[in-house]
């Protein structure tokens, strides 16, 4: 495994070894966090694109600017129902794809 200059090689053997393997409770909080971070980038880089303040959001989606605020920072992470109206609110939607096989 290189972690030298930026480098690695291995991602999955830097966060086994800093995190634990997959299955263990701290691999699994880990992952909570990592899932809440990314939601809460995702979330707010939609609003922005949107031009959207997050009053008016929270406003469009009968929460608090408070809450907007909190998702954001990654402090909540917003139920699946919440996501789909904030994801809806902005004017964009969330499609499921199955991706190719690779083999």
């Amino acid at each position: 495994m290189q972690t030298n200059n930026h480098q690695v090689k291995d991602y999955s053997a830097v966060l086994a070894q800093k995190y634990g393997e997959h299955g263990t409770a701290e691999r699994e909080a880990f992952d909570d966090e990592a899932y809440t971070f990314y939601t809460s980038q995702v979330l707010q880089d939609a609003r922005r694109e949107a031009k959207v303040t997050q009053s008016e959001l929270a406003r469009r989606v009968h929460t608090t600017k408070s809450y907007i605020s909190r998702i954001e920072n990654g402090y909540v992470e917003p139920s699946v129902a919440m996501f789909y109206r904030i994801i809806s609110a902005l004017g964009f939607r969330i499609d499921i794809v199955k991706p190719l096989s690779l083999g």
